[in-house]
């Protein structure tokens, strides 16, 4: 199953719109293989430096996705995190019945409290430290509260999403496994 078999990628585009209005984060939404379905590019300055470097995209970009990523596929939970050049990154995983398809989520404002990893970023990719502190001295910050809010709001959305396609289908549920009422997938009966 792919994410496109839920909805055309313009409509997913339209929910990465609407994260980014709701909560500054540069948003996206990853098929099962984390790769972005729409192409859309909102980048603060510092994630734009970071993923215009192949270094960057390696070292920093690529493993944060993968382990935000995983957590989130392993728990069927949304993930609230920060990636490794100090950003906060969240993760929402898109599931039909027990399959994983996709997520849905953000990065790019700075957790509150927080800060760039700016020494492991510039020797990363090899860009001075000032620099990189003044594409970073504009970017907003984020309390942990409204992350998770952020990530709530996200899964309700994904739910709304799932919850119209299984209607369509002829399916009676998407509840996460181990969820009361969730098919129990060697029986095929609700617990």
């Amino acid at each position: 199953m792919k994410l496109t078999d839920i909805l055309p990628v313009e409509q997913w585009m339209k929910l990465e719109n609407e994260i980014r209005e709701r909560s500054g984060f540069n948003p996206t939404i990853c098929d099962a293989d984390g790769v972005s379905i729409t192409g859309t590019v909102t980048r603060n300055p510092l994630c734009h430096t970071i993923k215009s470097n192949p270094d960057g995209q390696a070292f920093i970009c690529s493993p944060s996705n993968h382990d935000i990523t995983n957590e989130a596929k392993k728990s069927f939970k949304p993930v609230v995190g920060v990636c490794r050049s100090g950003q906060a990154k969240i993760v929402v995983p898109i599931v039909v019945g027990v399959t994983f398809v996709g997520t849905a989520g953000g990065c790019g404002l700075i957790p509150e409290n927080g800060g760039v990893a700016g020494l492991f970023v510039s020797k990363t990719i090899g860009a001075n430290i000032k620099r990189l502190e003044d594409l970073s001295k504009d970017i907003p910050s984020i309390s942990r509260q409204k992350a998770l809010d952020v990530a709530h709001y996200i899964k309700e959305r994904i739910d709304g999403i799932i919850s119209i396609y299984m209607l369509l289908q002829g399916t009676e549920s998407h509840r996460y496994p181990g969820q009361v009422g969730a098919p129990d997938p060697c029986r095929g009966t609700a617990r």
